[in-house]
């Protein structure tokens, strides 16, 4: 049973379905939003002299996110809230993951920063100053991030140096898989897991390397949530590595773990299968709709249709596209329909 290509994220509604799209985004999200991960990340990979400012026990996330919708593709970040040194701060982390370097990623991150402190200012009452942000970067390419491509200056050309007064110069700290051995990743037992696959799915040997790695969750195999944090790697596997099926996955937990969770991986399987079908339902039905509503502009608003439909091309939801469809047959004008 191969499925890479039918394996859903979640089914929990239509507006999610993006999120198969994004297996290196939504373990991201479901790993580094748990406040362990999160702290234990940056206690271990945090500079000192950065950690000695930062109380951890003040870390919470932030439910605001800044990344573009255009963009989330490409990146996914996360946001917390932290004391520094008694003050309001935030570290923002950044997560990059594709296989190539993107040299202007720091005029992302100062637009985000900028939201990030204009978000501040609309939710104080007082004038108060603006706190801190610090950037993390965390990437798992295909080759290194240069190490001389930190600050933001090094995407200048010119004066520089003389003219730095000017320059909203700023770096992030990187955090590149590609430069630690496996022996060097730190952390939770997750946050071990995840930066492990990270560091490795790009490799053509990934599936020889799996039984090592999954061989870490057997202490987490013993609480409640056991199966859960199986279920996250395991579609996460499921739709990044093409060519490994549901057999030989299930042959590899139970060299790193138990029968008992192989056993369970075939059910996940056939789950995961049909939960494929179900959004293959789904795609088909909001395609159909999509197409009912253009053919009903081109007749009715021939004018309009290139203005409505580009919103109607964003809508995921079934009950929304139906409205709008039978709207179009009364609507008087477009404004109606928008």
């Amino acid at each position: 049973m191969k499925l890479s290509k039918i394996c859903p994220m979640n089914n929990e509604n239509t507006s999610s379905m993006n999120d198969v799209s994004n297996p290196h985004d939504k373990l991201f999200r479901e790993t580094w939003s748990n406040l362990e991960n999160a702290r234990s990340f940056l206690h271990h990979y945090l500079p000192h002299h950065v950690l000695r400012l930062m109380d951890l026990d003040t870390l919470e996330i932030s439910k605001d996110s800044f990344v573009e919708k255009e963009l989330s593709d490409y990146y996914s970040d996360m946001l917390y809230k932290v004391m520094l040194s008694g003050n309001p701060g935030f570290v923002h982390l950044l997560f990059e993951h594709k296989s190539y370097y993107d040299k202007h990623v720091h005029l992302q991150i100062l637009e985000y920063m900028v939201k990030i402190w204009r978000l501040f200012i609309k939710q104080q009452k007082k004038k108060e100053a603006l706190p801190i942000v610090i950037p993390l970067l965390i990437c798992h390419g295909k080759r290194s991030w240069p190490e001389d491509k930190v600050r933001l200056s090094s995407l200048l050309s010119g004066p520089v140096d003389e003219l730095s007064g000017y320059i909203p110069d700023f770096g992030f700290h990187l955090h590149d898989l590609t430069r630690f051995t496996d022996k060097d990743i730190k952390g939770t037992v997750m946050a071990r897991v995840v930066l492990l696959l990270f560091k490795h799915v790009f490799d053509p040997d990934l599936q020889k390397k799996l039984p090592t790695i999954l061989s870490l969750m057997k202490s987490l195999m013993e609480k409640e949530t056991g199966l859960q944090y199986l279920e996250t790697v395991l579609r996460y596997l499921f739709n990044t590595m093409d060519d490994i099926s549901a057999e030989a996955i299930r042959e590899v937990a139970e060299q790193a773990l138990s029968a008992k969770e192989g056993a369970y991986i075939m059910t996940l399987a056939e789950r995961l299968r049909k939960e494929g079908e179900i959004r293959g339902k789904l795609e088909g039905k909001l395609e159909g709709l999509t197409d009912a509503i253009e053919l009903g502009m081109i007749l009715k608003f021939p004018d309009q249709v290139d203005q409505v439909m580009a919103e109607v091309k964003k809508i995921k939801d079934l009950d929304t596209l139906i409205k709008i469809k039978e709207a179009i047959k009364t609507a008087k004008d477009v404004s109606e329909i928008l």
